[in-house]
C-alpha cells in the first residue's frame, strides 16, 4: 500500500510539472496544504498559495494556513472575498457552496491573469466525487484544475502522506466554511457567522476535537463526536456549554444524539430533488 501510495504521488508531481506554475486555493485543511506543499516541491516560486478570507471563514483555518506556509517557506498570499455581499449567497440555497467557490474562483482566475500563473488548482480528492459539492461546478466553469483527484489520492492517503512530510495538518479534522452550520433556506448573516465561530471557539476550549455547532436561531444544537460525547454530558461540562454559548445569545442548547457526521445539514436535501 505505500507504494501505491508513493506511486500516486509521484502522479501529482507529474501533473504540477505538466501545469508549469499554478495558484492554489489554499483553505488550510489537510488537502489544500498538502497540495500546496506539492507544488512547491515541484515548482518551487511558481507555485502560489492563495487563502480567500471572509466572514465565513474561521479563525482557526487562517492560523493554521498561516503556521503551514511559514514553516515550509511557501509563497503565500491573503485575499478578501465578498460571497456575503452577493444575495443568492446570503440566501442560504442548496447550492450556497456554488456561490462562494465562484466568487473565489473569479478572484484567482483574475489574479493568475494578471501574474502569469497558468492555472488555478484546488484540493479536491477522489473521495469527493460522490458528495454533493456544487462548489464542483464553479470549479469547472472557471477552468480549475484538481490534481489530488487527477492522481487518484483519496482522504486517507492525502493523511498519511502529509504525516509523512511533517504537515501539521495531516490529522487536523475535516471542517468547512462557518456558514455550512446554517439550514439551508435560513439567511447569512456577519452576525450568526460571527455566534457560531465564537460558540465553536468554546467547545475548542474545552478540549473537543471533533464537533459542530449547528445555528437554529435561538437554539444551540452541538454535533459532537460519539467517542467525546460522553465528556459533554458530564454535569460539569454541560453546565459550562449551557452557561457559556447562552451567554452568547443562545437559549436552548442540545447535544446532538446522533453524534457529529459530515455534511448534516444535506440530510434534508434527501427529502427532494436538487435543483
Amino acid at each position: 500500500m505505500p507504494d501505491a501510495r508513493r506511486a500516486k504521488e509521484h502522479i501529482l508531481h507529474g501533473i504540477l510539472s505538466e501545469l508549469r506554475s499554478v495558484i492554489v486555493a489554499f483553505s488550510g485543511g489537510a488537502d489544500s496544504a498538502y497540495l500546496a506543499h506539492a507544488a512547491h516541491q515541484v515548482l518551487g516560486p511558481r507555485a502560489l498559495a492563495v487563502t480567500a478570507d471572509s466572514a465565513s471563514y474561521p479563525d482557526t483555518h487562517r492560523q493554521l494556513a498561516l503556521r503551514v506556509a511559514t514553516e515550509f517557506a511557501i509563497p503565500h498570499e491573503i485575499i478578501r472575498t465578498g460571497e456575503l455581499q452577493r444575495p443568492e449567497y446570503r440566501a442560504n440555497p442548496a447550492n450556497r457552496c456554488y456561490f462562494c467557490k465562484d466568487e473565489l474562483y473569479a478572484h484567482l482566475a483574475s489574479l493568475a491573469h494578471a501574474r502569469g500563473f497558468a492555472a488555478v488548482v484546488d484540493g479536491s480528492n477522489a473521495d469527493d466525487r460522490g458528495d454533493y459539492r456544487p462548489g464542483r461546478q464553479a470549479a469547472r466553469e472557471h477552468g480549475v484544475r484538481s490534481p489530488l483527484d487527477e492522481a487518484e489520492l483519496s482522504k486517507d492517503e492525502i493523511r498519511l502522506l502529509s504525516r509523512d512530510a511533517g504537515l501539521p495538518t495531516w490529522d487536523v479534522p475535516a471542517s468547512a466554511c462557518l456558514s455550512s452550520r446554517i439550514p439551508y433556506g435560513s439567511e447569512v448573516t456577519e452576525e450568526k457567522l460571527a455566534m457560531i465561530e465564537r460558540a465553536e471557539e468554546v467547545l475548542r476550549t474545552l478540549g473537543f476535537r471533533v464537533f459542530r455547532v449547528r445555528h437554529h436561531d435561538a437554539l444551540a444544537r452541538l454535533e459532537i463526536a460519539k467517542d467525546e460525547m460522553p465528556r459533554a454530558l458530564e454535569a460539569d461540562v454541560s453546565d459550562r456549554l449551557t452557561r457559556e454559548l447562552r451567554a452568547l445569545g443562545y437559549q436552548h442548547v442540545t447535544i446532538d444524539l446522533q453524534g457529529y457526521r459530515l455534511g448534516s445539514l444535506n440530510e434534508a436535501l434527501r427529502l427532494r430533488p436538487i435543483q
